[in-house]
């Protein structure tokens, strides 16, 4: 791979580069998700690769600077879903509705979870990975935060400490994900993650939304 990435007697062009920086983020990120942050090792990203491991390292000084482009990256396409929902909305709740169903849809992949599970276990033993951690999540979730001060400046939503609110919305978004994540044969289809997100909804509404749901809207499954 590494020589393909060089221009005849040079060096890889730009948009050469650009691609080998992909791949190794990729590269990495399965390396992390199957072995651990703790037990993987620049050498495997770089065999994995079929790179030198002077190639990463002159993009990256050790595996913790390595773990943080690779998370930076996930963040950026997360925020982006979750803005791109929101803007597919009519009216403030009906944005935060959209992006939290995208949470779902992202958030209950076994490719996603794989990954954060895997780096969230190992941090319950690195006070140094759960600071990154406790970043990297109030890095992805501002745009969910900003969407629920607009619905609550709306009307929509009682007015109340946005973050704290967040923070119960995310567990509930987060027991959907589980259920889907945690099937015994596959991921949960488009329709069953849908289900496990409107019972969720119906429950954050019913505690901080301003208009009272009708019985079918809180009927488990609606």
């Amino acid at each position: 791979m590494e020589a393909s990435m060089r221009k005849p007697g040079g060096r890889p062009t730009r948009e050469q580069a650009g691609v080998l920086e992909m791949q190794i983020l990729e590269g990495a990120r399965s390396v992390f998700c199957r072995s651990g942050f703790a037990n993987a090792s620049l050498e495997e990203i770089a065999l994995r690769l079929g790179v030198s491991k002077h190639t990463i390292y002159r993009r990256f000084p050790n595996k913790a600077a390595l773990l943080d482009a690779v998370v930076e990256q996930d963040l950026g396409r997360f925020r982006a879903a979750l803005v791109a929902a929101a803007k597919e909305g009519s009216g403030a709740l009906d944005a935060l509705r959209r992006m939290a169903g995208r949470y779902v849809r992202i958030g209950s992949s076994r490719d996603y979870a794989a990954f954060y599970l895997s780096v969230s276990a190992e941090a319950a033993l690195s006070a140094t990975l759960r600071g990154r951690l406790a970043e990297w999540s109030r890095s992805a979730l501002e745009p969910l935060v900003a969407a629920l001060a607009e619905a609550q400046a709306s009307g929509a939503l009682r007015p109340g400490h946005t973050e704290s609110v967040c923070d119960i919305l995310v567990d509930l978004l987060e027991g959907a994900n589980n259920r889907a994540r945690l099937r015994r044969d596959a991921a949960a289809d488009g329709e069953e993650q849908q289900a496990l997100f409107e019972q969720r909804w119906a429950v954050f509404l019913a505690a901080f939304g301003t208009v009272p749901l009708s019985p079918e809207e809180t009927r488990p499954g609606n």
